[in-house]
């Protein structure tokens, strides 16, 4: 199944490898629209999964600072998701298949 990651509208992310992680879905970095992508200078730590590097989407003129995160490195604890992306809640991550309708 393919899962699509929409900010503004606009598919930023999709694919049909995720990983779910604390209600997350994990992209590859392979299926990011990259040009929608600007890195943060925002970092976080998580005891168990290492830390987060971010980066603001930007899509259809307005901007989410923040709106993806990526653990570059992890513990092993969290290798599973070892470089790929994740989004803020404001990101409509939609399950579906060929198109957001689902046809």
């Amino acid at each position: 199944m393919t899962v699509r990651a929409v900010w503004n509208g606009t598919v930023v992310a999709e694919s049909a490898d995720t990983v779910v992680v604390e209600g997350n879905q994990y992209f590859p970095p392979e299926s990011l629209r990259w040009e929608f992508f600007t890195a943060s200078r925002s970092r976080s730590l998580c005891w168990w999964k290492g830390l987060a590097s971010y980066y603001t989407i930007v899509a259809g003129g307005l901007f989410r600072p923040d709106g993806a995160w990526c653990y570059r490195r992890t513990s092993p604890l969290a290798r599973r998701i070892k470089g790929r992306v994740a989004f803020a809640p404001d990101v409509e991550v939609v399950d579906g298949g060929g198109d957001r309708d689902g046809v």
